[in-house]
């Protein structure tokens, strides 16, 4: 089933941009102290004594700039996303991604003290701006104040590669480049295997949908003079394979649905553990 969108967002980017609405509102309101960022940020060096951060520094923003570019990239790239994936595993990879940006702060600590403290969602939307790019790479994006729109698979290289370049060249800055790139890569290899999953699966489903052809000459001239028994029932399950493969071959394996995706992984599960 699509999620259905309200006031152009699906659910769960509306309760995700919500949310941290309400946390930056109470931020700047009732825990204007700095212990309450201190607490719910991530600071590498002392990560293991608060786990809770690898996913609290998400909702943690700076400033109001920095709250505001997240929250657009998420309202622009998250609803069609979370279309194609479906709202559960959207959240999950949402998540991952903002875990992966924590976990590579974290892994390269100690050989890159760049920031003290990392806030922001910008790990788990740079994963979201490459579900789009991955997905529909030649969609134009409007990008103020450029004249022309740019395809999504450059206006996503060019965001990975200045985070790059400032990762490299401005350590001092007081910004978290390289959780912005650890959600980039957590995201690419999560799209990666589902990727693959999904074509093993399809493999697997058109192998298993082969008729055989191992038949004896005389027996299949016997079996063609012989009167022709009823046709059985057809299996539905099978129908459906059948009709999902056609979809494939007709229209590509990224139009399929959420629904049908999930069917596909399943039933070549199933078909495995018959064999």
């Amino acid at each position: 089933m699509v999620p259905q969108r309200m006031f152009g967002m699906t659910p769960w980017v509306r309760r995700l941009i919500v949310a941290n609405l309400v946390v930056f509102l109470l931020q700047m309101t009732i825990f204007v102290n700095p212990w309450f960022v201190a607490t719910f940020g991530f600071a590498p060096l002392d990560a293991l004594a608060r786990p809770w951060t690898f996913v609290t520094y998400t909702f943690i923003h700076a400033n109001f700039l920095h709250l505001a570019f997240n929250l657009l990239a998420l309202f622009v790239f998250g609803p069609p996303v979370e279309e194609r994936m479906g709202g559960g595993p959207f959240l999950a990879y949402y998540g991952l991604c903002g875990l992966g940006g924590a976990a590579l702060s974290f892994a390269l600590a100690m050989t890159f003290q760049q920031v003290q403290l990392v806030v922001g969602a910008s790990a788990a939307v740079y994963g979201v701006m490459l579900a789009f790019a991955w997905a529909w790479p030649d969609q134009p994006i409007s990008v103020f104040p450029l004249p022309e729109p740019i395809a999504a698979k450059w206006l996503v290289t060019f965001a990975v590669a200045i985070s790059l370049l400032l990762a490299l060249f401005a350590a001092s800055d007081g910004v978290a480049h390289l959780a912005h790139l650890g959600g980039f890569a957590t995201g690419l290899l999560y799209l990666k295997v589902a990727d693959w999953r999904l074509a093993r699966a399809e493999r697997h489903l058109r192998r298993a949908s082969e008729p055989s052809v191992l038949v004896h000459p005389a027996r299949a001239v016997r079996a063609s003079a012989a009167p022709k028994p009823r046709r059985a029932e057809r299996d539905p399950s099978q129908a459906e394979i059948d009709r999902v493969l056609d979809k494939i071959s007709a229209r590509g394996i990224e139009s399929l649905t959420p629904a049908e995706r999930r069917f596909l992984t399943e039933m070549s599960r199933k078909m495995r553990g018959r064999s």
